[in-house]
Formats: C-alpha cells, structure tokens, sequence
C-alpha cells in the first residue's frame, strides 16, 4: 500500500499551517498566559494528556447548548464536545435541574438510590441487555467488562481491533498509535505497548486483528486455540471512532458475533463514543447485532463522569454470585444517575434523534459536496452525531488502510482554519465532530462554509 499522494501542493498546505498557526497563537495568549501557570502545579499543563497541544492548550470558560467561551474570549461553535460527551449540550437545563435538586437531597452515599434502578431499567430497553452495573469511566467500563468475561470464560486473552482506544487500563494500551511499517501483517499484527509502564506479560496477552476482515479474525483465533491460548473476548467498537469514523463493511458486525458465539468467546461492544450517540440503543441498535456485553461512558452522564456495563444473564452471572468484585465507591453516584435519568428519559428523545440524523445528513452532504467541487482527495462519512472529513483518496477500513492513506498535515491545517474561525474542534488527525441536540442548521452551515473557504484556498 502506498503513502497518501493528494493532489494539492504540499507547500501551499505548510504556508497556510504556517499562518494559521501565527493567528491562532496570536488570538490565544491567555491560554499562554495559564498554560505557563500550569505547568507549575500539573504535571504538563494539563488535566490528562490528551489536552496537550504545542505550543499551548486552548483553555476553555465555559458553554452554553452548542458554544463554548476561551478564556481569550473567543466564542465558537463547539464540534469538539468534550471528545463526544456533550450530545445534549452543555449546561441543559432539564439536566441542569435534575442536579440542582438531586443536590439539595445529597450528593453521595456510597449506597443505592431509586435513580440507579430507572437508568439500568431503561438501558435495558434500548439495549436489549438485561442486567448492568455501574462505573465512573469508559476506562473502567472496558476494565471491568473485561474481567468478567475473563472470569466467565475461564481464560486469559483478550482479542482487539488494532488501532481501537479502548481506555487507558494495561490490557487494552496495546497497538493503538503505531507507525505503518511497524503495524505486521493482517494475519499476524503486531501487540505493540501504547506508551511506557505497561508490562510485556500484559502486552503478550492481548492480541490484536484488522476491522472489516472477518477472516482474520478467524484465523489468528484458530490459531490461540491451537496454541492453548483461546481468547476470553473479542472487545472491539462497532464503528472505529478514532481514525475519524470507520464504518463497518455490510455484514461484518454480525459474522463477528456468529464467529464468536461459535467458539464461546465473549463479544463486548465498546460504545463508550457511539452509545447514547448514534441511536438511542447506539451501534447495537443501527446495525441490528446484539453483543454478549456493552460498555457505556461519555455522553451517558450528559456531562457527569458516568459509566456502565451491560450483559447477557450468562456472562453476568459471575457478577451476581459474587465471583467477579465489580466495585466502586462512586459507582451509581447519586448525581450521577440523577443526571442520567433525566438525560435519558428528557433529553435524549426520538425526537433529539430525528434531529440529530437530519443535521448529520446535512454536514455530511455539504461537506462532500465542497470535496468534490474543488476536487479534494477525501470524503465525508458520519452516523448519528458523528462524522468527519476524512481526507484520503480511497476509503478508510482499518488502520493500516488510515496510516497508508489518511493525510495528517491536511488534517492538522483544517483544525487551525476551524479554530481561528469560530469552530472548537477536536485536534489531531484521529478526531471527529460529535453535534450535541442544541446544535442548529446555522452552525452547520457555518462548519461547512469554513470548509469551503479553507478548500478554495487551498486550491487558489
């Protein structure tokens, strides 16, 4: 496969990165100012790494529904949203009271509260999954979801997508960012430590495979189980959310879930960006396959650290029988169900879902048009509130087709044109947007026409 080749002058993208780069400098010297700051007391500058960003971060103030205030001042429409947390907007009201009055009644227990039951029954009803627990994140959904499968099965390895962020637990900081000529062949691909301080035990103990290839999947299964070393679970995204958006090819999801029932190995849906997101039921509902278990995180607590796990009866039970200690002090934190309910229950209606497919639909069409009327290498491609511009000039399946063909500098430019024009997105090369339900046809039209006129410059 070879390096991406587009059709645009690659000086002409380092000129306009160039500028782009000295204007958003320019506009932003308080987050100089408190990045400088914060450098003294956290570690970095900076919350988590992910916020990191050269030569500074983009501190924020605050939001409102679909916009957010630097401390600059510079008001934008937010496509960022809390790398996908934020799909009912911030500071919602209905949410907002829900607080406000859990608040008032006390705000942790470490004890059950009526709120924990109402979320778990209406998870049910969207996924089909008839028993749940609780956690604060995505890393401990995916954490905990794979110990139980583990202690269901029996055994010890844990089969992923290559490329897929799973949390930042060991067992899946495994072959997520790694270079082209490093990522093996599709039958034997690499278990690579994502970063420093992971063990090699744990590394050899994860084992990952292609998206959209079946066949492989099966093969290298065939092959641990002829090495004695069965996986206990295949835990992937239905749709890979961070190289941009990957969609599954027709078909795959639901031979993945008959390749794994047939050999008794545990299916776990990672829907920690596509859950509440894409469907009201997420990706298990779009694409009509229903998983052995479920990890919930992000936008489930509209704005509160929330987590959960779902599961079949079966795969549960060693939960319930108290084989697996699936523990948390702040598991079913009284704000944090409260918040979910009223999200889930007022916020997140049929009807946010209609209007959040009808602003998708738009993004995605005028964003593709703009592709082709300046002749772009790239497409855009989006489901529920997710989507992006993906710019590469064949189709994204995996991650080897991604760092083959995905362009970071042209990546990278767009982030810049969309920040010193009035749109927070989330940086990097792997991110897409996520719209919230109190996102507008304006702001579209907005993100679009700043599309366009960072192509017409780019073509000029």
């Amino acid at each position: 496969m070879s390096a991406v080749t587009p059709s645009i002058d690659r000086d002409r993208i380092r000129e306009l990165t160039a500028r782009e780069e000295r204007t958003l400098n320019e506009r932003t010297g308080r987050s100089a100012e408190m990045f400088r700051r914060a450098n003294v007391a956290l570690s970095g500058g900076v919350a988590s790494s992910y916020q990191l960003r050269d030569p500074w971060p983009i501190y924020l103030e605050r939001g409102e529904g679909p916009t957010v205030w630097d401390v600059d001042g510079n008001r934008m429409w937010d496509f960022h949203n809390g790398f996908g947390s934020m799909v009912q907007g911030h500071a919602h009201p209905v949410i907002g009271a829900a607080i406000q009055e859990r608040y008032a009644k006390g705000t942790h227990f470490a004890a059950p509260t009526e709120d924990a039951i109402v979320v778990a029954e209406e998870l049910v009803r969207r996924w089909g999954l008839p028993q749940w627990r609780y956690t604060n994140s995505g890393s401990e959904s995916t954490m905990d979801a794979i110990r139980i499968a583990r202690a269901y099965t029996g055994r010890d390895t844990v089969m992923k997508i290559f490329g897929s962020y799973h949390g930042h637990h060991d067992t899946v900081m495994v072959s997520i960012g790694v270079e082209y000529d490093k990522i093996g062949e599709p039958d034997d691909l690499a278990s690579l430590p994502y970063g420093a301080g992971i063990p090699q035990a744990t590394v050899d103990m994860t084992v990952a495979v292609p998206f959209n290839d079946v066949g492989a999947m099966e093969r290298r299964i065939e092959r641990l189980i002829a090495e004695d070393r069965k996986p206990a679970c295949v835990i992937m995204e239905a749709a890979m959310m961070n190289l941009g958006v990957v969609l599954p090819e027709d078909g795959y999801l639901q031979a993945v879930r008959d390749l794994t029932a047939k050999h008794g190995i545990v299916l776990i849906f990672d829907e920690v960006k596509t859950g509440i997101c894409i469907a009201a039921g997420g990706a298990t509902e779009k694409w009509g396959v229903t998983p052995d278990m479920v990890t919930l995180a992000k936008a489930l607590g509209g704005g509160l650290p929330m987590g959960a796990i779902g599961g079949s009866e079966e795969v549960m039970s060693v939960v319930k029988d108290g084989s697996v200690y699936q523990v948390g002090t702040y598991n079913g934190n009284p704000l944090g169900v409260a918040a979910t309910r009223a999200s889930l229950t007022e916020v997140m209606t049929p009807e946010a879902y209609a209007h959040l497919d009808a602003l998708n639909d738009r993004i995605v069409q005028a964003c593709d048009m703009v592709v082709q009327k300046y002749g772009l290498p790239g497409y855009a491609v989006g489901v529920g509130s997710k989507g992006c511009v993906t710019f590469s000039p064949t189709p994204i399946t995996d991650y080897a087709s991604f760092k083959a063909n995905q362009d970071a500098e042209l990546s990278d430019l767009a982030w810049l044109f969309n920040m010193n024009r009035g749109i927070f997105m989330t940086p990097g090369r792997e991110e897409e947007w996520t719209l919230s339900v109190t996102h507008t046809e304006e702001a579209i039209d907005d993100y679009v026409a700043v599309f366009d006129e960072l192509a017409s410059e780019l073509v000029s």
